[in-house]
């Protein structure tokens, strides 16, 4: 047997090389359609996320996708860079290198929600999203969650009052000395336990009469 493998070796490096062309032929032509694709979803893409961007509180703010060729690597023929302007100031810069934190917050919060009316996510976590924001902006970030959370799990933490008061359910994380050492810990709030909850956000630890008015208002 190792002899005829030797004796044949020519032979198997052709078919091997056949082979080899044929597969990178094949990769090209998978490559084309993932390209094609990304071409045609680019603009749709752009129109929604400014769309959304608006939305929560960026009317000025907008997002380009720059595609272009590359060799051919795992992701296909494409290097994609997402350009941002935050002003409309006309200067689409890279989007690491111009956006700030509230910025990226709330970028990411229109794409995670476009992405996940075409996927299947069973549940989105969003970590202080509400960076940087606050106002009639929080509250359209809390009305897109909230929108969200109708055909999946969303986990929120948050500091906001107008995006705590959307949640269906709420979660109380607080840390105590239990024999001399700091543990966090996390409960279920009930009603009156979620009023008093936003009630602190909106007006501190010791809330006015009309600070939980407003936040029983809030949450129903």
């Amino acid at each position: 047997q190792r002899l005829d493998h030797v004796q044949h070796l020519d032979e198997k490096l052709i078919a091997a090389e056949k082979e080899q062309d044929a597969l990178f032929l094949q990769l090209q032509d998978i490559a084309a359609v993932i390209s094609a694709g990304r071409k045609k979803q680019a603009a749709p893409f752009e129109k929604k996320v400014n769309g959304l961007l608006s939305q929560v509180g960026m009317p000025n703010a907008k997002l380009k996708v720059d595609l272009h060729n590359t060799s051919l690597n795992e992701f296909g023929y494409d290097a994609i860079e997402f350009l941002f302007d935050a002003n409309n100031n006309g200067q689409l810069l890279p989007l690491r290198k111009v956006a700030s934190g509230g910025e990226v917050s709330r970028l990411m919060l229109c794409i995670k929600s476009l992405v996940a009316a075409s996927v299947d996510l069973p549940t989105l976590i969003f970590d202080e999203i509400d960076s940087g924001i606050s106002g009639e902006a929080a509250k359209q970030v809390g009305i897109i969650m909230k929108n969200l959370s109708q055909t999946r799990q969303v986990i929120c933490i948050t500091h906001q009052p107008q995006i705590a008061s959307k949640a269906d359910v709420h979660y109380f994380v607080f840390k105590e000395t239990r024999r001399g050492k700091t543990v966090a810990n996390i409960r279920l709030l009930d009603h009156n336990e979620r009023v008093s909850a936003i009630a602190q956000m909106l007006g501190g630890e010791q809330p006015t009469a009309a600070a939980v008015e407003n936040a029983r208002e809030m949450i129903e």
